[in-house]
């Protein structure tokens, strides 16, 4: 089963990629039926995720209940002083804070499994919990808490699983 990216890779050059789409017809996680979208659900526009020949297929992570934190990722720095956090939740919801601004958004199943399958990808297990070049100024800082553990980093490493859930997260952040 192939995973959708949601934005494409090349809009992660030290700032957060967003994609947007209105009026996309969307589900209910729980019940499985129609809800109306927001305006700034993301959407799928980039070639499937694959992972590396030769190594495990990710399957999504499992989900306990409603109330479950599958993700957070906190997003800070850069020149502007940015200050941004989104949160999977087990409901399939996603609640963005954004200069104080917070906002709930569902995902639809498929956008949910995407998110999950990322979340599964084994190629995470290998990623170090800090990583920063420490000769560059104003990246932006990120902090994502999933499966036990606490990653911080600037994405200057080449994590490729990690930078795909940096990315598929950064969508669903206001613009």
């Amino acid at each position: 089963m192939a995973v959708v990216m949601v934005a494409g890779l090349l809009g992660l050059a030290g700032c957060a990629s967003e994609q947007g789409a209105a009026g996309a017809e969307r589900s209910d996680v729980a019940a499985g039926t129609p809800t109306a979208a927001s305006p700034s659900a993301p959407t799928s526009h980039s070639a499937p995720a694959t992972p590396p020949a030769g190594s495990p297929r990710p399957s999504p992570v499992p989900v306990t209940g409603p109330d479950q934190l599958l993700v957070t990722m906190e997003v800070t720095g850069g020149f502007a002083g940015v200050q941004k956090e989104v949160v999977l939740r087990g409901d399939g919801t996603v609640h963005t804070t954004d200069k104080g601004e917070r906002a709930v958004r569902r995902t639809s199943a498929a956008q949910f499994t995407e998110l999950r399958t990322l979340l599964g990808d084994p190629a995470l297990d290998d990623v170090s919990d800090f990583t920063k070049n420490m000769q560059a100024a104003d990246l932006f800082q990120y902090t994502l808490r999933f499966g036990g553990r606490t990653v911080r980093t600037d994405l200057s490493a080449e994590e490729p699983a990690l930078d795909r859930l940096v990315q598929a997260l950064n969508a669903w952040l206001p613009k």
